[in-house]
């Protein structure tokens, strides 16, 4: 068990700053992700938690000890790395063991330890096995078990599906979650550009952007109240549609706005005190948005289908709304065949609308006026 707290931490390259002033606390038990685009900071942060980068300021604090100076090997930490980094000479029992044994740690416990770990992952019957011939899947499930034979505090995991391919993954992150499950007092931290793997496998999720944090919450947290258009739109798949416009009046608790797309959203003041002139954003959701009869009443948006990928369960519509370059996506789960050019009506709940402010930010609540998104 491990509570980890990151005070104001900074990494620097020379002149190059790629954290700029980290703060976390993560409690014990959880498992924690780290998500965001290429380059943004996460596994260097990941890295000096580890002790293989060294932090150039702040603290990290490991159940209420400071481990900037800790060597790694002493910090009570296992890591998975992206790559599988086995032995190949050795048996899958020799590469689990491997560490244990220049650890000189007793011949019956190193077994035990072994035994326990390939149960855990499911390769009791592989141990005798070289890595060659073993499947992607398994020679990750090894390089897992190496890191729970050391019945460490914290794991850490370095993108390490990004190497399987599509089916591996989910059977691997699968396995994973059962990992956590099985161990449930052993803190967690997972580093992963998939935003799948992140909504599938966190307690809590961590996302980055050119080193800074701009969201932590559950996975249902920030799919349903995102604190700004990054997190907006790099939670959900697809992600969510922004539609452009600008409050242009106000009245009795109400403000009135105009999307560049031509329609008319009534939002009540509580949401933020924008002035009129304002820019915003509107961010409807593609399995949010539905599609609506052509006879029918009430608010719609119209556009004109451009292309259309049928995923069988579901088509994603590309669509053509004037006013806007970017395409709207829709998530459409009927049964009805949608072809190009064909005109559609679509619209969207309420509450499914969500409202950023000029500088991205999220305007808090979602409750519209019952004139939203009328044309």
């Amino acid at each position: 068990m491990a509570d980890l707290s990151l005070r104001n931490i900074r990494k620097a390259y020379a002149d190059l700053e790629v954290l700029h002033g980290i703060d976390l606390e993560i409690k014990s038990g959880e498992f924690i992700v780290f998500v965001g685009p290429s380059g943004c900071g996460k596994s260097t942060l990941l890295r000096s938690i580890a002790g293989l980068e060294t932090i150039t300021s702040g603290d990290l604090v490991i159940d209420g000890e400071r481990m900037n100076t800790v060597a790694p090997c002493k910090r009570g930490i296992s890591m998975v790395f992206q790559s599988y980094a086995l032995y190949p000479h050795m048996t899958v029992y020799e590469n689990m063991a491997f560490g244990l044994r220049i650890a000189r740690a007793p011949k019956a416990e190193i077994d035990d330890r072994v035994q326990k770990a390939a149960a855990i992952l499911q390769l009791s019957k592989y141990l005798k096995r070289l890595p060659k011939a073993l499947s992607g899947g398994q020679r990750q499930r090894v390089a897992i078990g190496r890191a729970i034979v050391r019945n460490p505090r914290v794991f850490l995991f370095d993108e390490p599906l990004s190497n399987l391919d599509a089916a591996l993954r989910v059977a691997t992150r699968i396995e994973i979650a059962k990992l956590k499950q099985s161990m449930p007092d052993v803190t967690m931290i997972y580093v992963t550009h998939d935003q799948v793997e992140a909504m599938t496998l966190a307690d809590r999720i961590v996302v980055f952007k050119d080193g800074n944090i701009e969201q932590v919450g559950t996975p249902l947290e920030l799919y349903k109240r995102p604190a700004n258009l990054f997190v907006a739109q790099f939670i959900g798949s697809p992600a969510m549609n922004l539609l452009e416009g600008t409050v242009v009046g106000k009245s009795e608790g109400v403000m009135h706005l105009m999307l560049e797309c031509g329609a008319a959203l009534d939002v009540s003041a509580d949401r933020g005190a924008l002035p009129v002139g304002e820019r915003i954003s509107i961010g409807i959701r593609p399995e949010n948005t539905q599609i609506t009869a052509s006879g029918e009443s009430g608010p719609v948006l119209t556009g004109t289908v451009d292309f259309v990928e049928y995923l069988g369960e579901v088509q994603i519509l590309y669509v053509d709304l004037a006013g806007s370059a970017q395409k709207y996506l829709i998530k459409a789960a009927d049964e009805k065949t949608y072809a190009r050019t064909d005109t559609i009506r679509f619209t969207a709940r309420a509450h499914d609308i969500h409202l950023f402010d000029a500088k991205g930010r999220s305007i808090a609540g979602r409750a519209l006026e019952p004139r939203e998104l009328a044309q």
